[in-house]
């Protein structure tokens, strides 16, 4: 079936159509993501091989599948790379094959609830890096973050009192286990929290206190510190890190608009070729090929350093060799494989603060993922349900021990635009790929020797896009307006200058208790806590309109042109139950379940 055959048997639906129906005006609801994609809705319905509701051929959504794989397999690599190094596990290659593997397990599972309970269009639910942004932080502060105490004693988990004989390393590992544990006790009350914040609908409640105003300088800072941590990886060999960025974005940006060619078949014309832009797609993961294949040139030439004290040790291809051949074919993560969750206050802030910009941003990948697959933007109902489900992924994902929560990945919603293939079938494959993944051990353990520098270069290119769609969230802010100007950049300077006093000079918060001066130091090193806070203040104190600050872009849903048309209709958003149900005057007081009463005259317009 050709392009024009597949897309003129989508079912066009107008605005009028849909106002036919029985939406409750709060239905509408839809904070608009700056961030969006920006594709004309006139050439995309003619674009789109598969839609949303679409069947999609088995040897498509495969292939599409593990497109959408790849995209979000180095962000997962990234992240988990992250959690090893605050946690203090870095030294140990099985502790971070479990980590990587459980990861890739929890995108597997998280993207599977979305797709098929929570808002039931196709997006990714991957790792999220927001929630090792202010660990990151006060690692670079503390130079002994990782220092084991002199006495052998821990200072919180189940490992509080070691025996006095256990070598180092053993103390060491016992350590990273404590700092993991603190993890998955956090990172399980914030999904929890993450996921009533869904279930009761307090999403607008969110809205009316932040907007763009407060949202840009925090994920901006987020950004920042990420690319102080990526600095680590790179410094192993630059030459090495900027060959990976430089091919990633000669193949994205400059050669953006090319395409290759590749032979085709159909019935009609036999064997041709086709034109596509592969090297567009996958040019992170040619990057990464390319920089990791001249890393084996260098250390086959013996350009590399084959001392292991030697930083620029970890840029050759074997130094982590040893991880393939002792890692487990299959490996099934389970519950508190690192032990039995504990607490740690300063922790449980952080990740709080994290759980709130993650809410924002997955609205706003909602919307346009909506955009994308030429959908109208999702209800209340849907939004509501996307939320809670992504709070009992995080809450899964602190009970396997990722250290890092999951979220929506805008990176795999613009791969929508470029596969022409919006399936909900694709991510049901996705789903399965990253599960099969996750439990076997021997993939995790390839990604794992991967050379630091390959990793960093590959890091520079995601970041940098991160820190760009951060900054296009305030198209829909007056930048004209002194105000905003004064807000935003008095939300810098604090998120920037906080974290740098106490970089500079740690001593000068001195409480008299160590364990509340950890606390203190573990909020005020938080870049996003001291910048979201002090914009989010002032964004509500300071006089400023609605339509000024980006609230109202954010809060009202795109009313577009009654002339739009949509590839599919508001159906696309409905929950697995029955239809009749939805006519249930209870589900009128339930957030994340559709009402929709039957009325005379509609009967004939009533989804089944």
């Amino acid at each position: 079936m050709d392009e024009t055959e597949i897309t003129n048997t989508a079912e066009i639906i107008t605005e009028d159509d849909i106002s036919k129906h029985s939406f409750l005006p709060e239905e509408r609801f839809v904070p608009e993501k700056v961030d969006r994609i920006e594709i004309e809705r006139e050439d995309l319905k003619h674009r789109l091989l598969y839609n949303v509701s679409d069947q999609t051929p088995i040897h498509i959504a495969i292939f599409s599948a593990f497109q959408q794989v790849l995209i979000g397999l180095s962000t997962s690599l990234a992240v988990s790379s992250f959690v090893a190094d605050v946690t203090c596990a870095s030294e140990f290659p099985d502790i971070k094959t479990d980590l990587l593997s459980t990861t890739l397990l929890m995108n597997g599972v998280t993207t599977l609830l979305i797709v098929t309970i929570g808002t039931r269009i196709p997006v990714f639910q991957g790792a999220c890096a927001d929630y090792v942004v202010p660990l990151l932080a006060i690692q670079l502060v503390n130079k002994d973050f990782c220092k084991l105490p002199a006495n052998g004693t821990l200072t919180k988990g189940n490992f509080s009192q070691l025996n006095a004989t256990l070598d180092d390393v053993s103390r060491k590992r016992e350590h990273a286990f404590t700092k993991l544990q603190e993890f998955q006790g956090c990172l399980m009350l914030v999904g929890v929290i993450h996921t009533l914040v869904g279930m009761t609908g307090t999403v607008g409640f969110l809205l009316r206190f932040i907007g763009p105003i407060t949202v840009v300088p925090t994920n901006l800072l987020s950004g920042i510190f990420l690319s102080r941590a990526t600095v680590k990886f790179c410094r192993t060999h630059w030459a090495i890190a900027l060959v990976t960025a430089g091919t990633s974005i000669i193949l994205s940006q400059y050669l953006g608009e090319k395409k290759m060619p590749y032979p085709r078949w159909s019935r009609k014309r036999g064997f041709y070729w086709s034109w596509y832009p592969f090297h567009q797609v996958f040019s992170i993961l040619i990057g990464i090929l390319v920089g990791w294949g001249m890393s084996a040139l260098m250390t086959v030439t013996g350009a590399l350093t084959d001392d292991p004290n030697d930083f620029q040790y970890m840029a050759r291809t074997d130094a982590r060799s040893g991880i393939i051949k002792d890692a487990n074919w299959f490996k099934m993560p389970y519950p508190n494989q690192f032990g039995r969750p504990s607490f740690n206050a300063g922790i449980f802030i952080a990740f709080l603060i994290a759980t709130i910009t993650s809410i924002l941003d997955s609205i706003g990948d909602y919307y346009a993922c909506a955009r994308v697959c030429n959908i109208p933007p999702p209800p209340r109902h849907a939004v509501n349900r996307g939320i809670a489900v992504e709070g009992f992924g995080s809450t899964l994902s602190g009970l396997f021990g990722c250290g890092h929560a999951t979220t929506t990945s805008g990176g795999n919603i613009g791969a929508l635009g470029v596969t022409k293939v919006a399936s909900r079938d694709v991510f049901w494959w996705v789903s399965l790929i990253y599960v099969v993944f996750g439990l076997v051990g021997k993939v995790s353990a390839i990604f794992i020797t991967i050379p630091l520098p390959v990793l960093g270069g590959a890091m520079m290119v995601m970041f940098a896009m991160f820190n760009g769609v951060v900054l296009s969230n305030l198209q829909v802010v007056s930048l004209s307006s002194t105000r905003n100007m004064a807000v935003m950049g008095t939300g810098l300077l604090m998120g920037l200058m906080v974290p740098y006093w106490l970089e500079a000079f740690p001593e000068d918060i001195s409480t008299g208790s160590p364990y509340y001066d950890n606390i203190l130091k573990t909020l005020l090193l938080n870049p996003n806590l001291c910048g979201g806070v002090t914009a989010c203040i002032l964004d509500n104190t300071v006089p400023g309109t609605l339509e000024e600050r980006g609230i109202t872009a954010w809060q009202n849903p795109e009313e577009g042109d009654n002339s739009v048309k949509y590839s599919e209709g508001l159906d696309v958003y409905n929950p697995l139950i029955p239809a009749k149900w939805m006519s249930w005057r209870i589900m009128k007081y339930i957030p994340f379940c559709r009402y929709q009463p039957v009325r005379s005259g509609d009967i004939n317009n009533h989804i089944g």
